[in-house]
Parts: C-alpha cells; structure tokens; sequence
C-alpha cells in the first residue's frame, strides 16, 4: 500500500510538471507572442528550467525509494551475511582467537578487556583465598601467636582479592607478602605472575593492534561521491576522482574495479554478482601512482568494455554497482592498506566531467580546493560509445579511398562529326 502511495505521488508530481510546462508554452505561443527571434533561445530556457525541477523533485522527495542495494557501501564497508553456518565452522573463528579479538568492535573488545582483567584478580583472589583458609590463617580460626601464616595480613576475600591484585600488577605495597613456610603459595605465586603477563601481553596488544591497523588510515583516503562519462583524449572515458587527505603517500599504489551485476550463462545459470575486471589508468598508468594530490582516474570506455553498449538514456535502466579498490603500503607503518567504494546507476552521470581542483598561489605552492572535490560540470558528450566509434569509423573511411570490384572502365572513341 505505502509503495502504491510513493508511485502515485511521483506520477502526481511528474504530470503536475508536465502539464505546466505545456500551459507556459501555450501562453507564449498565443498569448504573449514574442520575437520570432528570442523564441528559441526562451523555449530553450524553459525546457532546461523544468528539466532541472523535475530532476530535483524526484531526486528529492522519491529518490529513497529508489535506493538499490548495494554490497560495498560508500565507505568501503561491505553488506553481506552468512547464514546456515555449522557450529564447527564457528569454533574456527576462536582457534583464530587473535584475529577474531582484531575484527571485534571497541565495546566488546573494551568488555574483553575489563572482563580479562577483573575476572583473572577475581579468580587468583579465591586462590589465595583458599590457600589462607586451609592452612587456618584466617582470624576466625584463631592463630596462635608464633603462627606463621602462607601470606602475611590476609584476613579475608577482600584482603586476598587486593593480594591478587598487587602481585598481578606488580604493584607491591610491601603490607601483604608472601612467606617461605609455604610451598602451596609460593608455587602460586610464579603461576600467577606468569600468566598475568600473558594476559597482559595479549590484552594490550590487541588494543594496541586495532588503534594501529591500516584500515584506520584507509579512512583519509576518499573518492568522489559520482562518476562521471566525457570525453577525455578523444575517447569516451569513465572518470573517478581519489584524493589523499595527508600529505604523507602511499607506497606502490595500485588501482582496479569490479564491475558486478546479474549474468546468465549460454546453459542457463543465474550468476548473481558475477564480476567483470574494470581496468582504472591515469596518465602514468595505473601502477605506483605519484598519490601527493587528488587524481583522477579513468576507464577507457572501447570495443572491450562493459560500459560500451549502454547509452545516457539507458544507464539509469541497468543494474550493476561498479566497485572502485584502491591498494597501496602506509608511509609510516609500512602496512598495506585497502580503500574501496562504489557507485550504482543514479551516481554515474553522463556527459559531465570534474571541475578543477588544483591552483597555483602567488607564493608559488600548490593548492587543492576540496570544495570543488566532488564538483561536476555538464559538457557535450556522445550519447553512446558505439555512436562515437562509428562517427570515427566514417571519417576514416572518407579520408581512405576503396576498390569498386565491379566498376569497369570503357573506352570510347571519340569523333568529331563538327565540320568546319
């Protein structure tokens, strides 16, 4: 019903603006009658101004339900579930136990964390607990007074629990200790110290490890919110651009795509997300790119792309979502790194390239503009690959001449019948 209701909306709202375009035309044809001269150049006018509202209002109050679904979001996260998973295919993920804390998210690694800590003071507590209460050093079992207890001060499991703590720590207070007159405690003693450096070597390394994993630093790395199709060199190009918000690079940068959509095999197999290589260059290819400001990279839309059969008026009608990946080694770290992202149908606009972005000062530096980042500006462009190829295709053939097989030259002899 709420789908019905969107539908007739947007159909409202498409023929309320059909119907006033047509009622402003027939008031200057019959009404207000202008110069046989200005009348293109205001019809013109009129069409681009309703063109745009148009756009806008669909974009604006029906574009979310028009949204597709996408598996690589705009910031690189990827939208996908496993479902049916055996459960000896899940006890996998905690033999990895190292990886498994590493992809956590911070409140349950920060859960862990407490947990791992509170839990191993708590449990060594009851230990020594348990130690003290065998060998009768607790106050309720009044000692004597020559009695020398396994731990000095341990008067119950608040004391023992604070006991556990300062050795684990290695706080030492120098109030509680441990005597010689128990092999028990002393064996408990090494045992605890032992495995609180484990525990401590593992809990901050993990923390460690996730505040330092390059996939913070793909965070300032960041594409263009469109794509866009000009013509670039002249050849039609799908152009992407990338920019690296610090100032220090990424080594041996490398860029590709994935294009994705819905195949159907010659036997009948629905391939759902089958992936189709898209091959990104820029002007000094697509290997170790000099990443110090934003670039913009292109696909060369030929015979071999998958690009090259679709049109301006049909590429809001296909169904692909093509992935952009970007892979290159931290400066700093040395770790390697992947930013990815993707674009649907609605994000790829046709015949429109990016506007500059790079200045010059009077200083003499170098300056990026990022208001203009993501910036478009509209430019004739073909509305088809295979139109513009077959335009190139006739002027090459116009400049080349060809062989008639079945042209046959005859000779005449002429004569000269004028008399004089």
């Amino acid at each position: 019903m709420l789908m019905r209701l969107v539908l007739s909306a947007h159909l409202s709202s498409t023929t309320f603006l059909s119907w006033t375009h047509a009622a402003i035309s027939w008031e200057l044809d019959n009404v207000l009658m202008p110069s046989p001269r200005i009348w293109p150049q205001i019809r013109v006018l009129t069409e681009s101004m309703f063109k745009r509202l148009r756009k806008w209002v669909v974009t604006r109050f029906f574009g979310h339900s028009r949204q597709r679904a996408r598996l690589v979001s705009k910031d690189g996260r990827c939208n996908i579930e496993f479902g049916n998973v055996e459960a000896q295919s899940r006890f996998i993920f905690f033999v990895d136990i190292w990886t498994t804390v590493l992809d956590l998210k911070w409140r349950y690694k920060m859960t862990i964390f407490i947990t791992a800590f509170l839990g191993s003071w708590f449990f060594f507590g009851l230990l020594w607990y348990a130690v003290a209460y065998i060998h009768k050093d607790l106050p309720e079992f009044h000692p004597s007074a020559n009695h020398t207890p396994c731990v000095e001060n341990i008067n119950g499991l608040t004391s023992a629990f604070l006991f556990s703590l300062e050795t684990q720590v290695t706080i030492g207070y120098g109030f509680r200790c441990v005597t010689e007159q128990c092999a028990t405690a002393i064996f408990l003693l090494i045992f605890q110290s032992i495995l609180g450096v484990v525990v401590n070597s593992f809990m901050c390394g993990a923390i460690l490890a996730k505040i330092s994993r390059p996939k913070k630093r793909a965070k300032t790395i960041t594409f263009s919110k469109n794509a866009v199709i000009s013509k670039r060199g002249g050849k039609l190009c799908l152009l992407i651009r990338v920019a690296n918000l610090r100032k220090s690079l990424l080594i041996g940068s490398h860029i590709y795509g994935k294009l994705l959509k819905t195949t159907v095999t010659p036997e009948g197999e629905t391939i759902i997300l089958d992936q189709i290589n898209i091959n990104f260059v820029v002007d000094a290819g697509n290997e170790n790119l000099f990443f110090i400001s934003p670039l913009t990279i292109y696909h060369v839309i030929d015979h071999n792309s998958p690009f090259f059969h679709m049109a301006a008026e049909t590429l809001i009608q296909q169904d692909f979502e093509l992935v952009v990946f970007l892979d290159g080694t931290v400066e700093s770290t040395s770790a390697t790194c992947q930013v990815r992202t993707s674009y649907v149908p609605e994000e790829v606009l046709w015949g429109y390239r990016f506007a500059p972005i790079v200045s010059k000062t009077k200083e003499g530096k170098y300056r990026v503009d990022f208001h203009n980042f993501s910036k478009t500006v509209e430019v004739e462009t073909p509305h088809c690959a295979m139109c513009l190829y077959n335009e190139k295709d006739a002027r090459a053939r116009m400049k080349r001449g060809y062989d008639n097989p079945n042209f046959i030259l005859s000779e005449v002899n002429e004569t000269d019948d004028t008399k004089m």
